[in-house]
């Protein structure tokens, strides 16, 4: 029998707020039962990474050594590492995708894993929080339920993965702390690079060393590939391109687009170097770059590579070689049409056709965003080498557009991802239609955050460039506007990194109102990163220069989080006094962030102070208190359509309820909650809204209601990817 009611002296109401009347425990499972959650994505392993493909041959021996180390290490309890090693472009990823689809499926039924690290490395450091995100949405967890530091993800990933025999495949690794991070706890890890880890072959990585391509070898593959090739000229490309398969591959396809030439007229013009584009500076440039730490003889190969790359080059078309130079120019890995044509190319998607039947560029695997194209990082080399002749002078233009681009692209992101609020910038100037070559670039809240998530890679390279450049005004608009993902994602790490760039933008254009933003967007990632210290010496540099700037809003968001902290720091106090006392610190500073929106005013920001100070007199047990403040906030949010933060109020409300010992009206807010935050699809709310919700229902001894929250809750989390572990063997 329900003891649903009160609990220690807390009078009996018949109402939650205005008209939310009690339900009785057998209505409110019955509800909880009928709650609609989203179907659940088709449970379908992950197939990433590069295709294999159909014409591959001559690498007998490297791909039996790759099998027999996989089936080695899949034998054994513990994860294995594969570490394949050998120069740029020689065939690594080729080799394993090969190996992957011929004879591993089968040993790793639960799917495959892939990243280039190329697209997260910044300053020689890879993000690997971004590249975990990838493998858990891979891996089906949905976004609401990826955290943001590193050791969560980090966890959730091994959780995740327990149970699940994956094989996951990692290129261009350079340190091996970056391969430790990625091993599945049940499979195998397979990683390139260009040189030997010896702390990984120490952790009993097993090493298969990829060499280029013998004359035999070599000959053969040309022959293959030009079935009228006679023997000794097909011999002569091999040795041209020092056996590289990437440098064979684009000198035949190269051919391959001028049928009145013959290959003895490739092994000549290449031998003469008639086709050569960059001169000896630039192969000489790029052979170092190429051979930098990539062992004994990779100058010699890279040049041949160089060569090869200028002939195909020199071929194609005028504005497809604008396109590739522009690729060189270019900050970030990956480049759209949309981006191209805004840097001034012409007939973009024809050129981007072009490289990539040239096997210059590649397009990015993705299933659910526009095209991006990257070049093959030799290549990607090579392109740069050639920008070299550029005047200072043209590659600032250039990259002045691309910066414009994605001040408004993203301004406009922004705008769609977090609506009304508070901003220092202005409104873009160029409408979000004329940004995109066709079409637009987004519609909606869903798609503009898809798309900001899509290119934050390149984003943060372009605010590096930016400031790099001096054009500070637009450092800290692009800081401005990225805080919607930054939040909405969780990238705590490109928050503090691109901040911190934002502080000194400011400084520089002597913008103490800017410098306070900045400094509080870093402190928020630090204070979710965990790092209070951090946090609040970003926030008291902040409040020093609160006098010097013009809107109250600003003090707002400061002191909301030097409240966020003390609530924090009351979480894990030792005692409850010392609870209680940072409770009323961070309901004053609320309350002072609630004076400051009120002063504006902001509804929206009242709505959410309100909630924060009803937060703070939770915390401080001030149960009545705390409820007349969410009735305010409620009517205030009900009034001016801020309905997302309905299901928040409701959570703070079921605490206060149960805090007083009306078990029956905190019942009631928090299923109120949860039928709030399925309908908005917030579903970490619903899933805190259905845990709340069990705990009471224990605590009264409801077992229907208990049942039906925790069945739910279950399927929720099903729903959302994160799948109970397996049920043990008897």
């Amino acid at each position: 029998m329900s003891s649903l009611g009160t609990d220690g002296g807390g009078s009996t109401h018949n109402t939650v707020s205005g008209d939310a009347v009690v339900v009785n425990p057998l209505l409110m499972a019955q509800r909880i039962e009928g709650i609609h959650l989203p179907p659940a994505p088709p449970d379908v392993p992950p197939s990433q990474g590069p295709p294999p493909s159909r014409v591959f041959v001559n690498r007998t021996k490297e791909l039996a050594d790759l099998r027999d180390g996989a089936l080695a290490l899949a034998a054994g309890e513990e994860p294995g590492v594969l570490l394949v090693v050998g120069v740029g472009g020689v065939g690594k990823t080729q080799l394993v995708a090969q190996c992957a689809g011929r004879d591993l499926k089968q040993l790793f039924p639960d799917g495959q894993l892939y990243v280039d690290l190329e697209d997260h490395r910044r300053d020689g450091a890879v993000d690997l929080a971004a590249v975990l995100c990838g493998f858990l949405r891979a891996l089906g967890v949905h976004k609401d339920y990826v955290p943001g530091p590193l050791a969560e993800r980090t966890a959730l990933f091994r959780s995740v993965a327990a149970r699940l025999r994956l094989l996951v495949k990692v290129d261009n690794v350079q340190h091996a702390p970056e391969a430790r991070t990625l091993v599945p706890p049940r499979g195998l890890l397979v990683v390139t690079g260009r040189r030997v880890l010896p702390s990984l072959l120490m952790d009993g990585a097993v090493l298969i060393d990829v060499a280029p391509l013998d004359e035999r070898a070599g000959t053969e593959l040309v022959r293959r590939w030009h079935a009228g090739a006679d023997e000794e000229t097909a011999a002569g490309v091999v040795r041209l391109c020092a056996g590289h398969p990437l440098a064979l591959r684009a000198a035949v396809e190269w051919l391959a687009a001028r049928p009145h030439l013959t290959l003895e007229d490739v092994v000549r013009d290449l031998t003469a170097g008639r086709y050569g584009t960059g001169g000896d500076g630039a192969r000489e440039a790029t052979g170092v770059a190429m051979g930098a730490g990539e062992g004994a003889g990779e100058g010699g190969v890279g040049e041949a590579v160089d060569a090869v790359l200028d002939s195909v080059v020199a071929g194609v078309s005028e504005h497809t070689r604008y396109v590739y130079e522009l690729l060189g120019v270019l900050p970030g890995t990956t480049a759209t049409v949309d981006l191209l044509t805004a840097a001034g190319a012409t007939r973009a998607g024809e050129a981007l056709g072009e490289l990539v039947s040239s096997r210059l560029a590649v397009l990015v695997e993705s299933s659910d965003r526009p095209g991006r194209y990257r070049l093959h990082d030799v290549v990607r080399a090579h392109a740069r080498s050639l920008t070299r002749e550029l005047t200072p002078e043209r590659r600032r233009d250039v990259l002045r557009l691309v910066v414009d681009f994605y001040a408004d692209a993203a301004a406009h992101g922004d705008a769609l991802v977090l609506g009304d609020r508070f901003r220092i910038q202005p409104p873009p100037v160029r409408p979000l239609g004329e940004l995109a070559a066709r079409g637009t670039l987004f519609t909606g809240r869903a798609d503009a955050l898809e798309w900001l998530d899509a290119e934050r890679t390149n984003l943060q390279a372009v605010i590096r460039g930016a400031a790099d450049e001096g054009w500070y005004e637009e450092v800290w608009r692009l800081c401005e506007s990225l805080w919607a993902l930054y939040h909405s994602r969780k990238h705590l790490a490109d928050c503090v990194e691109s901040g911190l760039l934002g502080i000194e933008a400011a400084q520089h254009q002597v913008r103490p109102d800017v410098e306070i933003r900045m400094r509080n967007q870093v402190a928020r990632a630090a204070y979710e990163l965990g790092d209070l210290d951090r946090a609040e010496s970003q926030l008291d540099a902040a409040a020093t220069l609160l006098e010097l700037a013009g809107d109250p809003r600003l003090s707002g968001v400061v002191q909301e989080s030097r409240g966020l902290i003390a609530l924090a720091r009351g979480r894990s106090a030792p005692s409850p006094e010392e609870a209680r006392a940072h409770a009323e610190e961070a309901r004053q500073l609320f309350e002072r962030a609630l004076a400051a929106n009120r002063a504006v005013p902001d509804p929206h920001g009242v709505v959410v102070q309100s909630y924060n100070v009803a937060q703070a007199l939770v915390a401080g047990e001030r149960w009545t208190d705390a409820l007349d403040v969410l009735d305010e906030a409620a009517g205030t949010a009900r009034a001016t359509g801020d309905e997302p933060m309905l299901p928040r109020i409701d959570l703070v409300r079921a605490h206060a309820f149960a805090g007083l010992g009306a078990l029956d009206r905190a019942v009631t807010a928090a299923g109120s909650a949860a039928d709030r935050a399925a309908a908005l699809k917030q579903f970490a709310k619903l899933d805190q809204a259905l845990e709340l919700l069990t705990a009471l229902a224990d605590r009264a001894e409801d077992r229907p209601l208990r049942a039906a929250c925790e069945e739910k809750l279950r399927e929720l989390r099903r729903t959302m990817g994160l799948k109970p572990p397996a049920a043990p063997t008897a």
